[in-house]
């Protein structure tokens, strides 16, 4: 796993390049937290396990709220136009409205959208 640190505005990025599956599950998400040392962290869709986009097995759910509880923004990285389930659509549409988690096909994607937040350290 090697960490790729760019920027979005004044916000620090770091995308996680790995070719390997690295969330099979929620808690996988701490470490990759832990080593990116930045509130803004990128992951590919396919170093997710493909069960995590199955909204029964709630780790989609888990990750989310351990986001939000330590304050981190995450953007996934993909092709999502093959998942069909109008529920796991409807909650990619809004957390791409929030822009705090989003799913996008892209990085300049990404940075477009956080460029324009602003971090707040409270």
């Amino acid at each position: 796993m090697q960490i790729k640190t760019s920027y979005a505005g004044t916000n620090q990025i770091s995308e996680i390049i790995s070719d390997q599956i690295l969330i099979t599950k929620a808690d996988d998400v701490l470490d990759i937290m832990s080593n990116a040392h930045s509130p803004y962290i990128v992951l590919h869709k396919h170093n997710l396990a493909e069960d995590f986009f199955d909204l029964s097995t709630r780790k989609l759910g888990e990750v989310l709220q351990k986001l939000a509880t330590y304050r981190v923004n995450l953007a996934i990285i993909g092709d999502f136009s093959k998942f069909t389930s109008p529920a796991l659509r409807a909650l990619i549409y809004e957390m791409n409205s929030q822009g705090h988690c989003l799913f996008l096909p892209s990085i300049e994607e990404v940075k477009n959208i956080w460029a324009r937040q602003k971090r707040s350290l409270s």
